[in-house]
């Protein structure tokens, strides 16, 4: 027999003459009408080559045929009810998942910590790895399933096939060293200009901030370009050098190191910091617990 000549609801209309032995309740059982069981028990006959159940005063007698294969039949409808039409479920205390999550290494200082924490209280056997890529790479990390989700400031997967949720918006401060000797609790834009800079251009990122100061014709003494935000604690430390960094790296580096912020002199840009993750992955439990718990974490920062 050719497996794709075997409708499937033919099967639940044979466990239901096993169940009930007789026509009529065995079409009321799966709502189908006396006439549409009848046709469907033709079906049947003709698929296995067999009458299957023959009529014997009230009740319509099994064959020996279709005791035969009602174990396997059984079996097939159990495992389609159990393993196919129940629900997709997620039990995060239990579950040893592994999720992959893009994001810059501002976030796997300054949001990991927290993470963890919240899993070690609601989702003890979970784990995370992180990625850090360049931005165009990450649209295509999500679509092959390289990666499960994106936490940060990613505008390149603002785009059709992409859901996003706000985590939190975050300013633009200037970061220097507690007694830096030439700054105060405020600065001109005069300072701001005159001051050594050390600016982060990590590869294959733009800074907000750089694209912002040129477009407003803003120049300034940069004495070093680096690459990792997390670089800046001992040369802000250790130096007169000013570094203008995302409020939320700001307040690490203030809770880690003997620095200060001081507000920009000028409108800074704001950025949106987000949760970003393919639609493949829109219906799935898990993630979405994950992204609730996350969001649930950071959305009210």
């Amino acid at each position: 027999m050719n497996i794709a000549a075997l409708d499937l609801n033919l099967l639940v209309a044979f466990h239901a003459m096993l169940e009930h032995r007789n026509v009529t309740r065995a079409g009321e059982a799966i709502q189908l009408s006396q006439p549409a069981m009848s046709s469907a028990l033709r079906r049947l006959r003709l698929l296995f080559e067999d009458p299957l159940f023959i009529r014997a005063g009230l009740e319509m007698k099994p064959t020996p045929r279709a005791l035969q294969l009602s174990a396997a039949v059984r079996q097939v409808i159990q495992t389609i009810q159990a393993d196919i039409l129940q629900p997709a479920k997620f039990e995060a205390r239990s579950s040893t998942r592994t999720f992959t999550m893009l994001m810059p290494d501002i976030g796997e200082a300054n949001f990991l910590p927290r993470i963890l924490v919240m899993l070690a209280n609601e989702a003890p056997h979970l784990n995370l790895r992180t990625l850090a890529m360049p931005r165009h790479a990450a649209a295509e990390s999500l679509e092959s399933g390289a990666a499960d989700m994106a936490m940060g400031y990613f505008p390149d997967l603002q785009k059709a096939g992409f859901y996003q949720q706000q985590l939190m918006r975050s300013s633009h401060v200037c970061l220097i060293r507690k007694d830096h000797p030439d700054i105060g609790a405020q600065m001109s834009l005069a300072q701001f200009t005159a001051a050594s800079h050390v600016v982060v251009k990590p590869h294959g990122r733009e800074h907000v901030f750089e694209k912002f100061l040129q477009q407003q014709g803003i120049t300034r003494r940069v004495v070093l370009e680096i690459s990792n935000f997390l670089s800046l604690l001992p040369l802000i430390e250790s130096s007169d050098l000013m570094a203008t960094v995302p409020q939320d790296l700001a307040e690490f580096c203030v809770q880690h190191g003997k620095v200060r912020t001081v507000p920009t002199p000028l409108s800074a840009p704001v950025i949106d910091l987000q949760l970003h993750w393919h639609q493949r992955l829109q219906k799935d439990p898990g993630h979405a617990w994950l992204r609730s718990s996350i969001h649930r974490l950071f959305s009210n920062t």
